[in-house]
């Protein structure tokens, strides 16, 4: 069937969408849910039924359903498609059917026909066309080899051609190893062309993570870092790529350094990894590429581990579960306690927002036990700051002490300056919280000691105001800490702290009606990105700019999204609702913060939600 609607035509049997005669580009999936909905325009369909007829036996959560929609409404218009809350979606533009037959007109034939009986036929000889005809067959079946020939040469061909396209391009810092500082360098082959970057060490890389990639990003956009080191006559590395929209991490072991190099190659072949690296990526669109690969390699549990995130990130906390265990189980049949380890934590992440704390605990303990076995202070580090939490949720400020002094003296141990510095200043945040006036200042001025000792770039210095900041009890008792965060950040103005703190000048600003100020903060920020644009609508709607509102809230919206960052979505989607645009699809942002909005979220804008009778 054809169907006609503005300035498009759908075929929903070719699955070909045109728009004004062009041909446009449409994911399969998305063309079906558009022929189901526009098979029955008349019809609600629910999420439900949508996955069980365009999926249908497939296992895919309903975000898959909501990342459809949202693109069919990208290509048609918001106003294309309506949400009713709890009930679905229906289209909702004119549709004009059209007829797909074809006319056939009969070819008229310069040739006369001739009725004759059998014995006339068999009795005639081929004429002077026939044998002209006949003469040619050979010629016909010489061509043919010839090109089954060329066909099966360059069929050979191809794989080595493919092979020199897949090549992978990555620079890499050589491996040192923890215990003897010896150097480990990666040589090219079928797969990589790899480029060694003498002149910086590993440390230094990520102690000046902000301005140094940046720089060699340039040249090299991909980056491996990694350290060896032996336990019990086993060898372990700890890896990183970093690259344009992400990192890529893992750990692997092996009972030499040799097989362990020879494994992390053999991994980083997965093209998935470089998708990821290379291109921003929805969660959804991640959990679908992640689930791919985990099929094509049961067996690597890093990409296990990544789809255990994905799933974690979108709060799918029982498909995360079920993965856990998964990895859980093989790490256990493969006697690999590194991967164990790592599937407790995700166990205790799963537990911990489940509000399951007790069964957490028990999951860190265990896995802090397999860590000590293989040696692994890190992630040693990681479980006992997790366990802050839980020691915090238990309102038991003795234990949150003793878990992240921990946490910071095994951070310290590995040489790890970054898991130390987080350790220490998350611990003067909790002392504010836990009212131990004496600790909170004393732990920042730790940290403060440690980043002068270890020769840190300023823009770690600014975590110093940022925590001042969070600690002042008054908008302006603030400002003076946020500004100090700014002034350290020139350099790195997309780092986090200088993105919250613009934000909150930014409030501030337009709260107080200083809205000259406002429009400095934005002025020289260049980055496209989801924050930035935040800002701009924030100060649009202050200034009374509807259509400049509209435009960057739902660009907003899209980099959130698209960045699979859901807390900055959500609430350009409650700003959204809040402003009475009739170009405002309310249903679909109120529905969007129904769908995906957690309780944590939901606590911290409850006066907003009940404004607008949510």
């Amino acid at each position: 069937m054809r169907y006609s609607f503005k300035n498009f035509e759908f075929d929903s049997d070719s699955l070909v969408l045109r728009q004004s005669g062009q041909s446009l580009a449409i994911r399969h999936n998305e063309a079906k849910v558009l022929t189901l909905l526009l098979g029955q325009t008349d019809k609600v369909f629910s999420k439900e039924e949508i996955l069980s007829l365009v999926w249908q036996d497939k296992v895919v959560s309903e975000q898959a359903v909501f990342q459809n929609i949202s693109h069919l409404r990208s290509l048609f218009g918001n106003g294309a498609i309506k949400t009713f809350p709890k009930r679905g979606y229906q289209w909702q533009l004119a549709v004009e059917e059209l007829s797909t037959a074809t006319q056939i007109t009969p070819q008229k034939s310069s040739a006369t026909t001739v009725t004759a009986s059998p014995t006339s036929l068999a009795n005639t000889f081929p004429s002077k066309t026939q044998r002209k005809i006949k003469g040619y067959w050979p010629y016909a079946l010489l061509a043919t080899i010839m090109l089954i020939v060329i066909i099966a040469i360059n069929f050979q061909n191809k794989p080595a051609i493919e092979n020199k396209v897949a090549l992978k391009k990555i620079a890499y810092i050589p491996i040192s190893s923890a215990q003897d500082g010896d150097n480990f360098t990666l040589a090219d082959n079928e797969h990589f062309d790899f480029t060694a970057l003498n002149n910086i060490t590993t440390d230094e890389f990520h102690n000046n993570l902000e301005l140094t990639y940046p720089e060699l990003a340039k040249i090299h956009p991909l980056i491996l870092t990694a350290q060896m080191r032996r336990h019990n006559q086993h060898s372990y590395i700890d890896f990183i790529v970093k690259g344009p929209s992400g990192d890529w991490q893992g750990q692997l072991s092996g009972v030499s350094s040799k097989e362990v190099i020879e494994k992390l190659q053999k991994h980083l072949q997965q093209q998935v990894i470089y998708d990821l690296l290379n291109t921003a990526q929805a969660p959804e669109l991640k959990q679908a590429n992640l689930s791919i690969a985990h099929q094509k390699s049961p067996n690597d549990l890093i990409i296990l581990g990544a789809l255990i995130n994905v799933y974690i990130m979108m709060d799918e906390l029982e498909k995360a579960m079920v993965m856990a265990d998964k990895l859980a189980k093989i790490s256990a049949q493969q006697g690999n306690w590194q991967q164990l380890g790592n599937a407790l934590l995700f166990q205790s992440k799963v537990l911990t927002q489940k509000d399951l704390y007790e069964l957490s605990s028990h999951k860190l303990t265990t896995a802090i036990s397999y860590f000590e076995q293989i040696g692994d202070l890190k992630r040693q580090a990681d479980a006992w700051f997790a366990h802050s939490w839980l020691d915090h949720q238990e309102d038991n400020y003795p234990a949150i002490k003793d878990s992240l002094l921990r946490s910071a003296d095994l951070s310290f141990k590995a040489n790890d300056i970054p898991r130390e510095l987080d350790a220490l200043t998350y611990l003067s945040i909790l002392a504010y919280k836990h009212s131990k006036a004496g600790d909170k200042y004393l732990y920042l001025q730790q940290a403060e000691n440690k980043m002068k000792s270890y020769q840190l770039p300023i823009y770690h210095f600014a975590k110093i105001p940022f925590h001042y900041a969070f600690f002042a009890k008054t908008p302006s008792d603030k400002e003076p800490h946020w500004k100090q965060v700014l002034e350290y950040t020139k350099l790195t103005p997309d780092h986090w702290v200088a993105q919250s703190s613009r934000k909150a000048l930014m409030r501030h600003f337009i709260k107080q009606n200083r809205l000259s100020e406002a429009k400095v903060l934005i002025a020289n920020v260049t980055t496209d990105n989801a924050e930035n644009s935040y800002l701009r609508a924030l100060l649009a709607q202050a200034m009374l700019d509807a259509k400049l509102f509209n435009h960057h809230a739902q660009r907003t919206f899209e980099q959130a999204r698209l960045a699979g960052e859901t807390r900055q979505s959500l609430d350009v989607a409650l700003l959204l609702c809040s402003e009475p645009n009739t170009q405002v699809n309310y249903d679909f942002y109120s529905q969007y913060i129904q769908d995906n909005a957690n309780k944590y979220w939901r606590r911290d804008n409850k006066e907003k939600l009940l404004a607008l009778n949510f």
